[in-house]
């Protein structure tokens, strides 16, 4: 009765507390037990929930600041490329992102029909777009190990605009199809708006901020004023109906050049996200796993099976091939696998929206087994990306 008063805990301040706990602990006690603090985060998480021991309380704080940290991971992973190194590998970019859209939907769209038995295909279509998106939870790892400019990497951030693009476009499709919107013209809509979007991003904000940055030295401006444009390039991104982290990925390739990586600025950038915006993202990620509903019948347990395994196998498939291609190091396959793996709040929301698509017989586009199925998929590659991205870092 007492802990049943106390906990979850709603006050801000201890709220805040237990985070901050979490992000000086994990990472000290994961460390020790050589797994990547990532790891911890999410697992902390998921401790913490309301699906766990219910310590505290998800407020919208997480919801506010795990959006953030969502766009500063695709921030800090594109302001941080080695542009010279992106130019020659802009080939393999290319490649990595088609590859790991096209592989994991391929075996997807084969899974979903002939093992779990979906017949509608917009079902099976949406559901093998959720394998091939991947979101850069394990590029703080790599960044901590100072190869974030490595080739192998350099693929996995560059191809990742291209494969959250192509799986962004096809939820939007299908969300148009069942809303009965969806034909020639709202699709070539849908593209103009993204072309425009992305033109105003990379022919506009690149001019203002070197005004900005000639005129304005202080270094605390200077980052008020590019997470401005951070949040401008997102916000304008998601009125041309796609996900902010385009614009938010976008916004820092065209900021690349202007922020040397060695400035202040670019250390109170680093130091902002990794300290407070990521490790939020992350502890919100666990807490809206819940474990249990994995265990209410075998259908969860089965399409989570199926899930897991697509969506690893696809990954492996298309490194293996891109290092094959570009003749890499087993070390750099499994970098690159590492990085391309874990699926999070993308995979999520895709879920998410499929659910809430109710067709004309009554039944959902996603039904409650592919919503559970989500949970364990995105504690599984987050765990996977996490371990193999750091032991190949370490090699």
């Amino acid at each position: 009765m007492i802990f049943s008063s106390i906990f979850p805990v709603t006050e801000p301040t201890w709220i805040y507390l237990g985070v901050l706990s979490i992000v000086l602990f994990a990472p000290l006690l994961f460390n020790k037990l050589r797994l990547p603090h990532i790891i911890g985060m999410i697992l902390a998480g998921l401790m913490i929930g309301e699906n766990g021991f219910n310590i505290i309380e998800r407020d919208e704080s997480f919801e506010l600041f795990g959006e953030v940290g969502l766009y500063y991971i695709m921030f800090l992973a594109s302001l941080e490329i080695n542009m010279q190194e992106m130019k020659q590998a802009k080939g393999g970019a290319l490649l990595m992102g088609l590859a790991v859209f096209a592989i994991p939907i391929a075996l997807g769209l084969l899974a979903n029909t002939f093992i779990l038995g979906y017949s509608n295909f917009m079902t099976s279509l949406l559901l093998a777009s959720m394998y091939a998106s991947y979101t850069l939870i394990s590029y703080p790892i790599v960044a901590r190990y100072g190869l974030s400019r490595l080739r192998c990497v350099n693929f996995v951030v560059g191809g990742t605009i291209i494969t959250d693009t192509l799986t962004l476009f096809v939820l939007a499709i299908i969300v148009g199809i069942s809303k009965g919107e969806a034909d020639v013209w709202f699709v070539l809509l849908m593209f103009v708006k993204l072309i425009a979007v992305a033109a105003i991003i990379i022919f506009l904000f690149p001019r203002i901020a070197r005004y900005f940055f000639r005129n304005y030295n202080d270094s605390v401006i200077q980052y008020i004023f590019v997470m401005m444009l951070l949040f401008l390039g997102a916000g304008l991104m998601k009125l041309a109906g796609m996900e902010g982290i385009l614009g938010a990925f976008i916004t820092g390739l065209v900021l690349n050049r202007l922020i040397p990586h060695s400035s202040p600025l670019m250390r109170r950038i680093d130091f902002v996200g990794n300290a407070i915006f990521i490790p939020f993202f992350l502890i919100g990620v666990g807490m809206m796993i819940d474990i249990s509903v994995l265990f209410e019948g075998s259908g969860s347990l089965i399409v989570a099976a199926v899930m897991v395994t697509t969506a690893l196998t696809g990954k492996w498939i298309a490194s293996f091939m891109v290092s094959k291609v570009y003749r890499m190091s087993s070390g750099e396959r499994n970098l690159m696998f590492g990085l391309s793996t874990s699926q999070a709040a993308a995979t999520l929301a895709a879920a998410i929206v499929g659910h809430g698509i109710i067709l004309e017989d009554g039944s959902r586009l996603l039904n409650d087994d592919v919503l559970n199925g989500t949970i364990l998929l995105i504690l599984v590659t987050c765990i996977v990306s996490s371990i193999v991205a750091d032991r190949a870092s370490r090699r």
